[in-house]
């Protein structure tokens, strides 16, 4: 039952042109081995470390391969890593149940996150760990942790638009002065997620009005983000709805593009998170809370702002560029408790209902 939940969740926006969590395209497996050491130990959670990990994760090796291998070489621990689809990989664990091998459950967006926890799956977390994270970026229950943080925004190209035009709600954009001037990417997995926060923050009938607004605004559908960037750099299109580190990577490359961030003073500006459970069936607990620690560390939350361009979430550790801090995002913005995020089978209808995908 419950993996049908999740596949399901998966078909469903495939079916409409795209994966509902956007991650790596195939699921496959890395193995990372330590030299030879001695058998692992089993222990309590303040006992000593393991030396093998097995990480599920929803972050394609591109992004975090460097980083775990950075992990094995200073544990010298046998880590091994299996890549793929983070709502599929979600799905993989539930249907193991407690044969499942993995350790560490790395998501890239909370409501998968919010949905092992939903069904049991994973462990509480040491407040040693919860207390690094703002509140905001972690479960209430303290069973999974932001690692960074994604900010939505509205990217406009300066050629075609003034600050002074945007509006500060994400509804303004349904006005008509916006007609044939949006671009947006509804099969992607960041955007699915967003209107899933619109949901619970305003309301299924709130949602359903800004997704009708916009569609009547007859917005240019894109695959991706980077092809709304693109699109906005050409001028196709006078603003884009996006995640925040797109923008930041193509200015590494090229600082004169006409392109900026707009946040608005709402949902707009969601702040999602990449984040990471350890799971309550965990064969290696010490050494995966080693793991979590390590996440937490200032020189991979440093990794993340320079390598990756998404906020750091580690109390200490600023962003890099000028990016508008997490604090005055957080000022203008509901808390949502990002675990409600699960509910993406409820978006999906909603997109279809509207006839947005």
């Amino acid at each position: 039952m419950r993996r049908r939940k999740f596949v399901y969740l998966v078909g469903l926006a495939t079916a409409s042109g795209g994966m509902a969590i956007a991650c790596a395209d195939n699921q496959t497996t890395t193995t990372t081995t330590s030299p030879a050491t001695s058998p692992a130990t089993t222990a309590s959670p303040a006992g000593p470390l393991e030396n093998e990990l097995v990480i599920y994760s929803g972050r394609n090796e591109e992004l975090i391969g460097q980083l775990i291998e950075q992990f094995r070489q200073e544990t010298g621990a046998n880590v091994q890593v299996r890549y793929g689809d983070t709502a599929e990989l979600a799905a993989t664990i539930l249907e193991e149940g407690n044969n499942s091998p993995a350790d560490v459950f790395f998501g890239q967006d909370a409501g998968a996150l919010g949905a092992l926890q939903q069904e049991g799956r994973t462990a509480q977390l040491p407040e040693s760990l919860l207390n690094q994270v703002n509140s905001r970026y972690r479960s209430p229950e303290g069973q999974w942790i932001g690692i960074t943080g994604r900010v939505r925004t509205v990217d406009y190209n300066t050629n075609l638009v003034q600050p002074g035009e945007l509006p500060q709600s994400i509804f303004g954009f349904t006005e008509p002065t916006w007609r044939g001037r949006i671009g947006w990417a509804p099969t992607n997995g960041s955007f699915q997620a967003f209107v899933t926060a619109l949901r619970v923050s305003q309301g299924e009938e709130q949602a359903r009005k800004w997704l009708e607004g916009i569609r009547a605004n007859e917005p240019r559908t894109f695959s991706n983000n980077t092809a709304i960037l693109e699109g906005l750099t050409r001028g196709e299109v006078a603003v884009g709805f996006v995640n925040h580190y797109y923008l930041e990577r193509i200015k590494q490359e090229n600082p004169q593009v006409p392109v900026e961030h707009h946040f608005t003073n709402d949902v707009g500006s969601l702040v999602n998170v990449a984040g990471v459970a350890i799971l309550n069936s965990a064969r290696h607990p010490n050494i995966a809370q080693r793991f979590v620690e390590y996440l937490l560390s200032s020189d991979a939350q440093n990794y993340f702002a320079t390598e990756t361009r998404e906020y750091p979430l580690a109390s200490g550790v600023t962003p890099q560029g000028e990016l508008v801090s997490l604090n005055q995002i957080e000022s203008q913005t509901p808390e949502i408790d990002l675990s409600n995020l699960r509910d993406l089978e409820g978006t999906l209808q909603l997109l279809q209902q509207t006839q947005v995908v």
